[in-house]
């Protein structure tokens, strides 16, 4: 039976918008077509399918229930504003029918990074950032870590992704493919690697994030440490901060995620590469591809495991930059009030000094301020200036005294008399 025609994805596509930084509740079908673009409006089909093979990438134009050729994949791409436009399609070329859990995980854009299977086929939803990396206009603003949900379906030789209809990078992808299946380059040989291509092309975007990040967190390093003003912009701080930890926590989502999907493959097949089972290595060397009685999903070859691995260490780094980022961040917190903490004792050790040195001329005026008939001085006329004298001969002595002490070393007068001199030499 005939499937219904199905296009290619247009060249162009909507700017990337932006979801909710919290994480909003699922939107029903209906609030999504009221609150997305549809796909007539866009010009962009909810479903698009190419036929990858050695050498070969074509669209579909038709999909039947007809036997799959002995070699290649089918790639269907699909978005989530369309809710199961897919299903029929992915049915058809396979045989296999989805889950309805895994359908709503699909439609649920809130879903966090996540790996799960049956016997059939695996799921894999991978979180990719819905802003392009780039510098702020307001270095005040804190750069805010946005991102949405790609979901992949993998079968034995078809591999569903699911994705924003504004998504840049998989429609890019789609085009790079069919231009390389003309020029007769080299084309994925299986599903797994297509979707490792398309993954890592999601955390180089992260990648691409450090930078402006760097940046900004340079910038308030910079504040924080200014001595000439008071540090108040905690709460622009404090988001900044979260927004790391919120890139930590995506990374290890991630993480987790992928090691499970690896995890599971080397499980079905006892951690080695059975190449009976592996439908690339059967149709390559003309084979027949494996029976419905042998386990579905094939193992991953040495290129694979490169893959994984490389695609683990992009993401370690950008969780590593975002745990040096937050560390170097409350260093610069610890440092300001340290900074503050410093500059406080030096003034309440000048105001301790100016105290300790005022402290014996006070007594001295108390005392001849007292109303005695008979005081020694008081009545002699060079008695206000001998007091005088003794009072600043005191105050002289205790300065010099504090000054081998090293009391007023460090204090905030004669710190700013050095950095005057400074200035002027």
């Amino acid at each position: 039976m005939a499937g219904p025609a199905l296009s290619a994805t247009r060249d162009g596509a909507a700017p990337v918008g932006d979801d909710d930084e919290d994480r909003p509740r699922p939107r029903s079908p209906a609030e999504a077509s009221r609150e997305t673009p549809s796909d007539l409006d866009t010009g962009a089909p909810p479903v698009s399918v190419l036929w990858i093979a050695p050498g070969q990438c074509e669209a579909m134009g038709e999909v039947s229930a007809a036997p799959l050729p002995d070699r290649g994949y089918a790639w269907i791409d699909a978005h989530y504003e369309s809710p199961r436009a897919w299903v029929e399609t992915v049915e058809r070329l396979t045989g296999v029918t989805v889950l309805d859990e895994h359908l709503s995980d699909a439609e649920n854009v809130t879903h966090p990074s996540y790996f799960d299977s049956t016997r059939d086929y695996e799921m894999i939803v991978f979180r990719g950032l819905a802003i392009r990396p780039g510098g702020n206009a307001d270095p005040d603003e804190p750069i805010r870590i946005r991102t949405r949900p790609t979901v992949f379906f993998l079968f034995p030789r078809c591999i569903v992704s699911v994705r924003p209809a504004d998504s840049l990078q998989i429609p890019a992808l789609r085009r790079r493919l069919l231009d390389a299946g003309r020029f007769k380059q080299r084309l994925p040989s299986r599903p797994e690697e297509l979707m490792l291509r398309i993954l890592n092309a999601m955390v180089d975007r992260y990648l691409d994030l450090r930078q402006p990040v760097t940046d900004q967190l340079e910038y308030w390093q910079r504040e924080l440490l200014d001595p000439r003003r008071a540090f108040r912009d905690w709460v622009s701080l404090l988001e900044a901060r979260r927004q790391l930890r919120k890139l930590e926590n995506l990374s290890e989502e991630q993480l987790d995620a992928l090691q499970e999907w690896r995890d599971e493959r080397l499980d079905r097949h006892g951690g080695r590469d059975d190449p009976a089972l592996d439908w690339a290595d059967a149709t390559e060397t003309g084979q027949p591809a494996p029976r419905p009685s042998e386990p579905a999903m094939p193992s991953l070859t040495d290129a694979l495991e490169v893959r994984v691995n490389d695609l683990v260490e992009h993401i370690e780094r950008v969780r590593g930059h975002a745990q040096r980022l937050e560390t170097s961040i409350e260093s610069a917190v610890q440092l300001h009030f340290s900074a503050t903490a410093h500059r406080t004792n030096q003034i309440m050790r000048t105001l301790t000094v100016l105290t300790a040195t005022f402290m014996p001329l006070t007594l001295i005026t108390g005392i001849f301020g007292m109303n005695f008939e008979v005081m020694p001085g008081v009545h002699s006329p060079a008695g206000f200036w001998w007091t005088m004298a003794a009072m600043a001969a005191i105050a002289l002595g205790l300065v010099v005294f504090f000054r081998t002490r090293r009391y007023l070393e460090e204090t905030g007068l004669r710190s700013a008399a050095t950095r005057g001199r400074r200035r002027r030499g």
